[in-house]
Parts: C-alpha cells; structure tokens; sequence
C-alpha cells in the first residue's frame, strides 16, 4: 500500500505535520510519566542536528520520522508516528527504511532510540524487532527508566 508515496524532508510549518505531531505529544503523555516521556517539540524537531521527514500520498500526510545527530557515528531515531489511516499499510515500514538509508548513507554506525515499555508501545517494538535492532542499555544522556525500551541496530 506504499504506491507513489513521497517521503521528504519537512520544514515542520504544515498544519497537518503540525497536527500530527500534537496527536503523537499527546498520547505519549497520555500513556507515560511525564518524566519518562522523550518526544520532542516543534522547537526541539528544529535544531540543525535533526532531520525530519513526513511521508504523503498525493496531499495526504501519512507519517513521520526523524533521525537525530548525537555525533558522527551515534544517531537517534525520533518522532515516528502514521496517521491512524496510514496504520498498517507498510508506511511505518518505508519511513523506516528511508531513514536506515539515509543514517548509512551518512556514516552513522550505531542507530538507537527509546520507546515506551507498555502495552501500548508494543506493535512500535515490534517493527524495531522486525528491522534488526535489539534491546539495550540507555545511550547518549539516557537513564535507565522502567518505562523505557532502549534499542539499537548497528549498520555497516
């Protein structure tokens, strides 16, 4: 179901994106602890060591994803999210690959990210299992937290 999909870097001014993300901000904190929730913001989605990508059919946005720069070899993966219409489709998927691409193509060697422990986060683990990456201990300016997964994938 990912036929003439577009991913591209978004410039984070849509309203649609802008929803979206407002969407994603309030179930984290609807299922976390509001210190156990690592989403970021508009304004932290912005800073030059992230880059952020939306995924569209025609004029309907379908996801997002963001790969943050923690240096030249450790990157993060931030911010994914479908719409619930996008919701198995394979968009989850493609945003994905999209992003290993590009990491690889930048030299990043060591790929992580943080989601939640709880049920709710459970199909997000999923994919991240299905792609390669494997649980492990907090990285960059993590602590542990019993309401975080960390995971990672090492690329080549």
């Amino acid at each position: 179901m990912t036929e003439n999909l577009t991913i591209r870097i978004d410039d984070l001014e849509s309203p649609q994106i802008l929803a979206l993300l407002q969407a994603h901000l309030e179930d984290m904190y609807a299922t976390s602890p509001p210190e156990s929730v690592h989403a970021l913001d508009i304004t932290k989605l912005k800073q030059p060591e992230i880059i952020f990508w939306s995924a569209w059919q025609q004029q309907q946005l379908l996801g997002c994803i963001a790969l943050k720069l923690h240096d030249s070899q450790l990157a993060e993966i931030k911010s994914m999210r479908t719409t619930v219409a996008a919701r198995r489709r394979g968009i989850a998927s493609a945003l994905l690959n999209h992003l290993l691409q590009h990491a690889a193509g930048l030299g990043v060697t060591r790929l992580c990210l943080e989601t939640g422990s709880m049920a709710f986060f459970e199909p997000a683990r999923a994919l991240y299992l299905k792609f390669g990456f494997s649980e492990c201990t907090p990285f960059a300016d993590y602590q542990p937290d019993p309401n975080s997964v960390f995971m990672e994938k090492f690329l080549r």
